[in-house]
């Protein structure tokens, strides 16, 4: 197929061809504008479904009191790890199975899936064994009381145990995405979703003839629903409806893909593990002035992760299209898919940069009326906002980095900037400088300019374009 031969569909159309997908594009040969836009949607629309799990148990839960709501914040704080290990799993799968579906082997694709599962399997087995085994010991550990432990140790043991639920739905989806079937990895958490939003209600309350579990009936209904998403997933393998076709053959243990996988996802598990220990790090820092500031920069951080979610659906379409085309002999135009989806980012960031800079209070003020923290939260969307044109370059050229299979690139960036840079400055802008709160917000907008400008300069460098994967 000719390049660039579909330039003149519309928005719309290609709006409604993302949602309905479709197996049989090439990705290394429609225009790269297209390309970006039949991926990014539906990514777009499958990071929000993921987070939809969360915001339904909670919304739940919440009608059971402080220890029942304690009990889901405590046991998600311990399953970040499983995520972390998930998530770089899941960095490395899209990165294998997109270069080999760019270079047109189905059946290298199929067995990279398949390694992925393998390798996700067993981590995910041993983090059952251990979480539901010692569900009270792990709440006792991140401090619960007495009776959170009583009533919360039912709900932990059914989060973990359904470890290899998650497991394998981030890994399935990540190598739907890498085949460039991001419509599908959309619909499966569509499914997994409504499945949730059903059950989870039904168990926690006893309505009709279901049992009344109380908080245990969320984490039930929960992995039910990611329980029944998998299955479809698996489905959709088996009998070739997506790109990839996975049989039992490619499950067989063979340890030279298995050693390639694992070193490969730790570089993305330690992108993940440096990111979130500087967000504890942070917020640490910001307890220092009290309740307000963590409530405010709480309500500012909760309003920019929602935001970036398009960002993100742009990135990961990135970091396909940078597998897929490397994976063609296309080296040039994975460059170029980086460099237009990163455009396509720096214009959508700074239009909501210029939204929250003008509108900051009465945005903050939709989720709290106390004059205090919609005071600290204004300030922090506002100085945060100030980085975020450089933020859409920084996140679009990780992505890049990953989907080229070279994943230790970011993770050094990340830690330096994250550690070398952006700690010690929030300590010093916050205290001996004395600007408090907005210390800290300074030096995550300034770290954040800092990251992009030395990811772009090393991608510049080209040296991902000869990683081999």
């Amino acid at each position: 197929m000719r390049e660039g031969i579909e330039e003149n569909y519309g928005l719309w159309r290609s709006v409604a061809d993302a949602l309905r997908g479709d197996v049989h594009r090439d990705f290394t040969v429609v225009s790269i504008g297209r390309a970006i836009t039949l991926l990014a949607i539906p990514m777009v629309l499958e990071m929000m479904m993921e987070s939809l799990f969360a915001v339904v148990d909670m919304f739940w839960v919440a009608h059971l009191g402080a220890d029942a709501m304690a009990t889901v914040g405590l046991t998600e704080a311990v399953e970040t790890l499983l995520y972390g290990v998930a998530m770089g799993l899941s960095v490395a799968t899209t990165a294998m199975v997109s270069r080999r579906t760019g270079e047109h082997d189905g059946e290298g694709a199929a067995e990279a899936a398949g390694q992925s599962m393998v390798l996700g399997l067993l981590v995910a087995l041993a983090a059952t064994a251990a979480g539901v085994w010692f569900a009270p010991e792990v709440l006792r550990l991140m401090g619960a009381t007495g009776s959170i432990v009583h009533t919360g140790a039912g709900y932990t043991r059914a989060i973990y145990g359904a470890s290899v639920s998650v497991m394998l739905l981030f890994l399935i989806n990540a190598a739907f995405r890498g085949a460039g079937d991001a419509a599908l990895a959309m619909r499966v958490l569509w499914i997994g979703n409504l499945v949730n939003l059903v059950l989870n209600p039904l168990l926690i309350f006893g309505v009709g003839p279901f049992p009344r579990l109380g908080v245990v009936g969320s984490g039930v209904g929960t992995g039910i629903g990611r329980t029944t998403a998998v299955a479809v997933q698996v489905w959709f393998l088996a009998r070739g409806s997506s790109r990839l076709r996975v049989a039992w053959r490619h499950l067989r243990v063979r340890a030279a893909d298995m050693v390639k996988l694992a070193r490969m996802s730790m570089g993305g598990m330690f992108q993940y593990l440096v990111g979130m220990a500087a967000w504890m790090v942070l917020v640490r820092m910001v307890a220092a002035f009290g309740s307000e500031a963590v409530a405010g920069y709480t309500v500012a951080m909760r309003i920019f992760i929602f935001a970036i979610l398009p960002s993100w659906g742009l990135a990961n379409a990135a970091a396909t299209l940078v597998g897929q085309n490397l994976g063609a002999g296309k080296p040039e135009r994975a460059e170029q898919s980086a460099w237009r989806a990163g455009w396509y980012n720096m214009i959508f960031l700074g239009l909501v940069a210029v939204l929250f800079v003008t509108l900051a209070r009465p945005l903050v003020s939709v989720f709290t009326a106390d004059a205090g923290v919609v005071a600290v939260a204004a300030r922090a969307l506002r100085v945060i906002s100030y980085g975020y044109i450089f933020y859409a370059w920084g996140m679009v050229t990780m992505q890049a980095f990953n989907g080229a299979g070279d994943t230790w690139t970011p993770t050094a960036i990340s830690l330096g900037t994250n550690w070398a840079l952006q700690m010690p400055l929030a300590w010093v802008l916050a205290f001996p400088l004395a600007l408090g709160p907005g210390g800290v917000f300074w030096a995550i907008a300034i770290t954040a300019s800092v990251y992009a400008g030395v990811a772009v300069y090393v991608f510049r460098r080209g040296k991902w374009k000869g990683v081999v994967v």
